[in-house]
């Protein structure tokens, strides 16, 4: 694939690499610059590509202006035995982005033309910093400055990422003046902030069953929380026909978990709304408050560039691995739902999935008779959620793959709830125990079952 308006490719690192993240944070779409990838696409590998990922990380977080700290992920992939980058830069929403050191002005200043990083006009500078968004979480003032993040830390801390002093400061917790900003609010140990989960009896919102909220914590708790109720309530289905039982979730668990986190991490809490989740007879509704961000189509929304709304947010998230990488969410909720299943307005974005089939149809057997569908779930889901949560997550994953063995670790991560860093080491764990092995590349590949229930 040659470069183009989206795509640079660079042999090694370079001093060139910051101004073109800046050209990419500019450019409405954003973009990625593969290193370890000459000019014509050919893979030539880096030598040492765990170091030169801390050397982007840090070259990014010092010399560019507005900070661009969540607006950008680092994959490291493998090709035919070659390490390369690939760098992923979103669209910025507070634009112009510049090299700290040549400050806001043409020398600083750039934006993707075509495929090569162009300077600015100075009145095209100008008027990006008059429009320059200054309602954004990081910026407002927290309404409490009376702050604990006792949980924010234990999920670091479980993610590997033990958090130091300065954490708030590293993290973009803080406004300009040192003060708690909106973003640290979010994720405080409590707050004003309740996420709604509500069901219905019947297709419409007048017999209400239930309505819980989950939150006035910190938001990848409450997150967890709504993940949790939703994945109780995704039951499954069963169809037994003559030649085998046929299983079926509610709603596709990988297209669930990446709308449940894009509604709370691109919600716009500058109004102090919240993502809403409402479960009808017939189908889930996940509603999440401001429409499409400024300066992104729709069809660019589709097409999963990323412009994220608060990129605070989406920084933690990826931290906790409750993000995979930047502009993945849409394409994968794509693979499971069509585009129409998202409706759009000045304010709000919807997404409605419908239910796969219910129990209580028929499908025909073998021999010309009827069999009835069954569900996997009784009607108590207490009992349900139990006996789930008391499998062990290897055994799920071996449950999983046994039914799909070409399911990636994000996939899951997704379908069990945990994060892909545990599914890795859960995976090293069954090939150690000599219950897993992989056949083929990376890419491409699948997993075999060794167990003695598959050999049966």
């Amino acid at each position: 694939m040659p470069e183009d308006q989206h795509l640079e490719y660079k042999r090694e690192l370079n001093d060139t690499l910051e101004k073109e993240v800046v050209a990419f944070l500019n450019h409405r779409d954003g973009g990625q610059i593969h290193i370890g990838i000459e000019d014509s696409g050919e893979r030539v590998g880096l030598t040492d590509p765990d170091g030169d990922q801390l050397k982007i990380k840090d070259r990014l977080r010092n010399n560019i202006q507005p900070s661009c700290l969540g607006l950008f992920d680092l994959v490291l992939e493998n090709d035919g035995g070659k390490d390369w980058l690939r760098l992923i830069v979103a669209s910025g929403s507070e634009k112009p982005y510049y090299l700290r050191k040549q400050g806001m002005s043409p020398r600083g200043c750039f934006i993707r033309v075509g495929s090569a990083a162009e300077p600015m006009e100075q009145r095209q500078i100008e008027q990006l910093f008059a429009a320059r968004t200054r309602d954004s979480i990081g910026r407002i003032k927290s309404p409490r400055q009376d702050l604990n993040f006792a949980q924010l830390k234990i999920y670091y801390e479980g993610a590997g990422r033990p958090l130091g002093e300065q954490f708030a400061s590293n993290l973009e917790l803080l406004t300009e003046e040192g003060e708690f900003n909106y973003a640290a609010y979010l994720l405080a140990d409590r707050n004003g902030t309740s996420i709604k989960v509500a069901k219905y009896g019947g297709t419409d919102r007048v017999d209400l069953i239930e309505s819980e909220e989950y939150g006035n914590c910190c938001l990848a708790k409450g997150t967890h929380q709504v993940l949790d109720r939703l994945d109780v309530e995704n039951r499954t289905l069963t169809r037994i026909t003559s030649k085998a039982r046929e299983q079926q979730r509610l709603y596709h668990p990988v297209a669930l978990r990446e709308a449940v986190i894009n509604a709370i991490i691109h919600n716009d809490y500058s109004y102090e709304g919240v993502p809403k989740f409402e479960l009808f007879a017939d189908r889930l509704e996940i509603t999440s408050t401001g429409g499409i961000p400024q300066g992104l189509a729709e069809a660019e929304f589709f097409e999963g560039y990323s412009m994220p709304r608060n990129k605070e947010l989406m920084r933690i998230f990826r931290d906790l691995d409750l993000v995979e990488h930047l502009g993945s969410g849409i394409p994968r909720i794509l693979q499971a739902y069509p585009k129409s299943s998202f409706r759009f307005t000045d304010n709000f974005i919807r997404m409605s999935f419908p239910a796969s089939e219910k129990g209580s149809e028929k499908t025909s057997g073998i021999d010309g008779t009827t069999t009835q569908k069954t569900t996997q779930k009784t009607n108590d889901t207490t009992q349900k959620s139990s006996e789930k949560s008391s499998e062990k997550s290897s055994e799920k994953i071996i449950r999983l793959l046994r039914e799909q063995p070409t399911t990636s670790a994000a996939d899951l991560a997704a379908s069990i709830g945990i994060s892909p860093r545990a599914v890795e080491k859960q995976i090293a764990k069954l090939r150690e125990e000599g219950r897993l092995r992989r056949i083929g590349p990376d890419k491409g590949g699948h997993w075999e079952i060794l167990d003695p229930e598959s050999e049966a």
